[in-house]
C-alpha cells in the first residue's frame, strides 16, 4: 500500500514540474514575443534553458528571426538520445526558407548537464552556418544548454 502512494506522489510532483516548467516556457515564449527582437545571447539562453534543461534527450531547436532579428518563430528540428541529435542542414535551410527567416540561433541540450560544446557540436555548427550562408540566412549563435548556457559566438566559434 505504501509503495503505491510513494509511486502517486511521485507521478504528482512530476507532473507539477512539467506544468511549471510549461508555464515558465510559456513567460519566457511571451516575453521574447513582446521584446520582439533578440539584442543578446543571455535573452535567447534563458529561453532555451527553460525549454531544454530539463530534458532526458538531446533535442535541437532553431529560433528563427527576421532582418531585425524579431522572432518569427521556433522550432524543435532534431529529437535525439541521451548523448546526441543527428542534425540535417537541407531540413533546417528548409525551415527557415519557409519561415522567410534572415537569420537564426541554434540551441540544443546536453543531458549529462555539462554545457561544454563538443567538436561534434562546433562542426555542426560550421555545416549549417555554410549552409545557411548559401541561402543569405546568418547564423547569430549556438547556444548548448546544460546546467548553465554556453554562447559558441561569445567563443568566436560561430
Amino acid at each position: 500500500m505504501r509503495q503505491r502512494e510513494a509511486q502517486d506522489t511521485r507521478a504528482e510532483y512530476q507532473a507539477s514540474d512539467t506544468t511549471i516548467l510549461a508555464q515558465a516556457e510559456a513567460i519566457l515564449r511571451r516575453r521574447l514575443e513582446r521584446l520582439g527582437t533578440i539584442t543578446d545571447p543571455t535573452q535567447a539562453s534563458e529561453f532555451f534553458r527553460m525549454r531544454l534543461a530539463g530534458l532526458d534527450h538531446e533535442q535541437f531547436h532553431v529560433l528563427f528571426l527576421d532582418t531585425r532579428h524579431r522572432i518569427i518563430a521556433i522550432e524543435a528540428m532534431a529529437r535525439g538520445t541521451i548523448d546526441g541529435a543527428e542534425v540535417h542542414p537541407r531540413e533546417i535551410v528548409k525551415a527557415a526558407l519557409g519561415h522567410n527567416a534572415a537569420a537564426v540561433i541554434l540551441a540544443h541540450n546536453h543531458p549529462s548537464g555539462n554545457p561544454e560544446p563538443s567538436a561534434a557540436d562546433r562542426a555542426v555548427t560550421a555545416r549549417l552556418k555554410q549552409a545557411l550562408a548559401l541561402v543569405d540566412i546568418r547564423v547569430l549563435d549556438h547556444i548548448v544548454v546544460g546546467e548553465t548556457c554556453v554562447s559558441l559566438a561569445a567563443r568566436g566559434w560561430v
